[in-house]
């Protein structure tokens, strides 16, 4: 499938099972391996930018650390799932989809975070810092909402099978 990691699916079917499986570099060079990479950088600068602050003060920024640091956590599950090729052990989920939903779910997460986070930021806060940081997290969680949408769009084109023709998109053997 178009964009999804996998094309050496032969390759590391072919490895005997006490055979620890390879990195897969083409992933890390695919536009979803490289979305999910800045999806993984944002959201740690998000939720560090928050936990820099005073959020416990602010039921707000509560709910905005919950949107960054859940979706940073999945984010690198399937990071390292589909980066060590374990999607290809687990054959009978439907991979293409799970991440299809994952990136719409987070991509309106992180439109309730980033609206929250940037009516929660106020210029007259009391420390100079805690404003700095929360528009610095208002401002990120919005590029890292954009990078979600993004990914859904790819994510969407290759649960589709978009860009690949009938010979690429099929699967002929599990084992």
């Amino acid at each position: 499938m178009a964009g999804l990691p996998g094309a050496g699916a032969a390759r590391a079917r072919s490895a005997s099972p006490g055979t620890p499986q390879a990195l897969d570099g083409t992933f890390l060079c695919s536009p979803l391996g490289g979305l999910m990479g800045t999806q993984a950088v944002l959201g740690l600068l998000v939720w560090s930018l928050i936990a820099a602050t005073t959020y416990h003060l602010h039921a707000a920024y509560g709910w905005v650390m919950f949107v960054a640091l859940f979706c940073w956590i999945l984010t690198l599950l399937f990071f390292m799932t589909y980066l060590l090729q374990l999607q290809l052990k687990f054959y009978v989920i439907p991979w293409p989809l799970v991440l299809m939903i994952f990136n719409a779910v987070a991509t309106v997460l992180y439109i309730t975070a980033f609206v929250t986070c940037a009516a929660a930021v106020h210029p007259t806060s009391w420390r100079q810092w805690d404003y700095n940081r929360r528009a610095a997290a208002s401002f990120f969680a919005c590029v890292t909402m954009i990078i979600y949408g993004v990914s859904t769009f790819f994510s969407f084109r290759a649960w589709k099978g978009l860009g690949s023709n009938a010979a690429t998109s099929q699967v002929t053997d599990h084992a």
